[in-house]
């Protein structure tokens, strides 16, 4: 079986399972206990948020990364805070291109001050926009993520954390689908940045939050004083070493050559096949495609039976009666939405692979036209 779901998941990665395994056999005891092999777990915590902190590109400023339980806890984390923090006019600007755990917590912690932010047609935020709005003072606190988990297109992160910094508002950027596949260098310039150890070859329930110098009270869970006393918990040990340990495998590229071939080859074999995005940079590993003809679910069960996983967008919004909340931002229709395939690549997918899958959609969508056909053309008499 192939897989072609990257952005929901991740493989284990040899990296994380040997430092996974390692913690657990030696390294298992409770970080907080006072004895002296307690001691020796807490050093090895405490150096992989030094070697996290490094490679986010922090000098001496270790105490601003906060290890939580994913990103869906971090992105709470940042939203409840601001809820606190803010006045209680304060106004929210949200990308409506973000993930579920943005936008919902975004709705509960500010409810009718979340401020949706103007998009370009290809899904990036516009700039010149979002600067007139910082400028004006009309928003008090900005959440734009890094790149989106179902298109793949990129947002001007780095160019929204300097307006940003020029306004004097926080950012948060939500760095899930960004980590592991593109280059870390610049997200110690955001307020705020949460990241996810399984989008990047790491074990699920770990990530981590990047937090501004001075912050207090970002605190979700209450309880013990972990982790600066920004959330209370036992320390997964295993969990943070295996994430550094996939961190530091992964092997971010930028080079789209394989999603490029792949794409030209779907729609040059499935005429009228859109390409969600297109205009905009976008992950080297991840095509949303708006198919011509029928349901998204046929085609994802028609290309398991083929030997390929892909998926139809987020797996975090599966089940929704509305469609994918990513896509009717973009102004594309419930039934064009519901033709949705997304599909995601990792560093181990081959040419081979992708070839072979856009093989499979082309003689996917032949079968399901035949078949179509031949019950169309059906004439039931009844004497």
């Amino acid at each position: 079986m192939r897989y072609f779901d990257y952005n929901a998941t991740t493989p284990l990665a040899p990296a994380a399972r040997t430092a996974w395994l390692q913690a657990q056999e030696a390294h298992w005891f409770n970080p907080s206990s006072p004895y002296r092999q307690a001691a020796a777990v807490r050093v090895r915590y405490e150096a992989a948020r030094e070697s996290l902190a490094a490679l986010l590109g922090l000098k001496d400023s270790a105490e601003r990364v906060v290890f939580t339980s994913g990103a869906t806890e971090a992105n709470n984390m940042v939203l409840r805070h601001w809820a606190r923090q803010l006045p209680s006019d304060a106004r929210l600007g949200v990308n409506p291109t973000e993930h579920p755990s943005v936008m919902e917590a975004a709705t509960a912690a500010f409810g009718e001050r979340v401020c949706l932010l103007a998009l370009l047609p290809d899904g990036r935020v516009d700039l010149e926009a979002l600067d007139a709005q910082l400028q004006t003072g009309g928003l008090a606190a900005l959440s734009v993520m890094a790149a989106n988990n179902e298109t793949g297109v990129i947002q001007p992160w780095q160019a929204i954390a300097q307006l940003c910094q020029r306004a004097q508002v926080p950012y948060h950027c939500d760095a899930s689908q960004w980590l592991g596949k593109m280059p870390l260098s610049g997200l110690a310039d955001c307020s705020y940045v949460s990241g996810c150890a399984h989008k990047f070859g790491g074990p699920k329930g770990v990530g981590f939050l990047l937090l501004p110098q001075a912050a207090q009270d970002c605190k979700l869970l209450y309880g013990g004083a972990q982790e600066g006393g920004q959330r209370a918990g036992t320390e997964d040990v295993a969990g943070v070493l295996a994430m550094l340990a996939a961190l530091e495998a992964s092997t971010p590229c930028a080079t789209p050559v394989l999603r490029d071939a792949f794409i030209e080859k779907v729609c040059s074999g499935i005429p009228n096949t859109r390409v969600v995005g297109v205009g905009a940079d976008r992950l080297w590993n991840t095509v949303s495609l708006i198919m011509p003809q029928f349901q998204s679910v046929r085609w994802i069960r028609l290309l398991e039976k083929e030997g390929f996983l892909v998926s139809a967008g987020s797996a975090c919004a599966t089940g929704k009666s509305t469609g994918s909340p990513v896509l009717r931002a973009l102004g594309i229709g419930a039934a064009a939405a519901g033709r949705a395939l997304r599909i995601s690549s990792g560093a181990e997918t081959t040419a081979e692979d992708w070839d072979a899958l856009a093989e499979a959609i082309c003689r996917s969508y032949v079968r399901m036209r035949s078949e179509a056909s031949a019950s169309s053309s059906q004439v039931i008499t009844i004497d």
